[in-house]
């Protein structure tokens, strides 16, 4: 008997409910005399279980049968629902697996020290490897620059708490921004000046009148796909917001946690403009990998990085070191490379979708934003039609939409913008879910009329 078959016996026992979890199975010698087979084909088989996560063993004492924890995955793909509002990874693109093997490979190599206490900047071995990986990003920095952080929204709250050099106070952010930024705002009760973001760009005349009267100490940007509403600037836009900031000496944070997504390689992050300092540069893996990750960096300057390490040892002691070493494996393998590809081919064929129904489908007056790259866009609804209403009905057509209010600082605030995301939604139903938009845009349109009317 081979150990295949050996192996393929104890799974039909685990899975039948014979094997309970936690129970101790039969030792190598008395299952080698039951099948009749070597001790050799038995060790081989609990191996390969082992690996598999069916068992596990205890030293000196035998293998067990390992908890099954139900997965609501399966439960949750087959809804009915079109997703516009969910805004993590396309679920069916994340790489489980392979970031498995990185995490097994891991133990592997580090054992003990994935679980004792590690440095606060992050792995020195993954901080080399990620100023390896920011190169294909056109960011060019040391690895004693980049910290290591729980999401760049970790990042984004501590900046946003530090005194910078230029002793200034205030926090200028575009309009509308995603909601995690609005939320660290208030909570740090930072005083905070917006500018509108549009299809043509920003109001640079507007900027310059804000770094120059307004003691603006950063400007937090989200300089390709921005969310909401999934714009990029251009290279001559990144470079002239660099150079006010300079002439005013006000620091940029530059979010660019879906910069991996871009096709376009001579895009060049504020960065490349300003290695300096004066850009600090944040990204997350959040969104183009596995969003329970929470990894993701900062390249700090010299002048705020003891501050910075203080304020995030305050808040979580170091990053956990196991996602963080597995992470290495990920980049040092090529597996990110590969998944970066699909993940780019995906969203640039739903974004496509989701604009050209945009273009065929939305009635006159409803205006819109996007791109063909990014999974971001938003639907300015006709007036007088607002948001909150709109999305109650249009659950009852069970399409759902972000309400974008919750995207915007008090004096900035639209009732009447609803955010969509293309990451969850199959490419076969963009086109149906945006028709269902239209349709209750138009039939809500009639009842105001006909109320008028009457």
């Amino acid at each position: 008997m081979i150990y295949a078959e050996v192996m393929n016996q104890i799974e039909q026992l685990i899975d039948s409910g014979e094997l309970k979890p936690g129970k101790r199975l039969p030792s190598i010698r008395s299952l080698a005399k039951r099948f009749g087979c070597s001790v050799n084909t038995i060790i081989k088989a609990y191996s390969e279980l082992e690996k598999k996560h069916k068992i596990y063993s205890v030293s000196k004492s035998g293998y067990y049968v390992v908890e099954r924890v139900p997965s609501g995955h399966s439960d949750s793909t087959n809804t009915g629902f079109i997703d516009f509002l969910s805004a993590g990874p396309d679920k069916n693109a994340m790489p489980y697996r392979d970031y498995q093997h990185c995490i097994n490979q891991a133990i592997e190599v580090y054992k003990e020290e994935m679980f004792t206490y590690s440095e606060i900047q992050g792995l020195p071995s993954l901080r080399e490897e990620l100023a390896r990986h920011l190169r294909d990003l056109q960011v060019f920095t040391v690895s004693d620059r980049i910290c290591v952080v729980s999401g760049s929204q970790q990042a984004i709250h501590l900046l946003i708490s530090l005194p910078f050099p230029n002793g200034k106070k205030n926090i200028c952010v575009e309009q509308p921004t995603h909601v995690s930024m609005i939320e660290s705002i208030k909570y740090q009760q930072a005083t905070t000046y917006g500018i509108e973001i549009t299809d043509k760009g920003l109001d640079m005349d507007r900027l310059e009148h804000l770094f120059k009267y307004h003691e603006i100490k950063c400007f937090y940007t989200v300089t390709r796909f921005q969310n909401p509403t999934g714009y990029s600037y251009s290279n001559k836009e990144r470079r002239k917001i660099v150079e006010l900031a300079q002439k005013y000496d006000v620091y940029i944070i530059e979010d660019d946690y879906l910069g991996d997504l871009d096709p376009d390689k001579n895009q060049d992050p504020m960065f490349t403009y300003d290695p300096s300092g004066r850009v600090i540069y944040i990204k997350s893996f959040s969104k183009v990998m596995l969003p329970g990750l929470r990894l993701g960096l900062a390249v700090i300057p010299d002048f705020l990085r003891d501050s910075f390490l203080s304020a995030k040892f305050a808040t979580d002691l170091h990053t956990p070191v196991l996602t963080q070493a597995a992470l290495e494996i990920y980049l040092k393998s090529g597996m990110f490379k590969a998944h970066i590809q699909r993940m780019r081919s995906i969203y640039r064929r739903k974004a496509a979708l989701l604009q050209k129904a945009y273009q065929e489908k939305l009635p006159p007056g409803a205006a819109y934003s996007g791109s063909d790259s990014g999974f971001y866009s938003t639907i300015r609804l006709p007036s007088p039609l607002k948001a909150r209403t709109f999305i109650e009905d249009l659950k009852k057509e069970n399409v759902y939409v972000d309400d974008a209010r919750k995207m915007y600082l008090p004096e900035f605030v639209q009732d009447s913008v609803i955010r969509l995301s293309v990451s969850q939604v199959e490419e076969k139903h963009i086109e149906i879910g945006v028709q269902t938009i239209a349709r209750v845009i138009q039939e809500q349109l009639s009842s105001v009329h006909t109320v008028k009317f009457i």
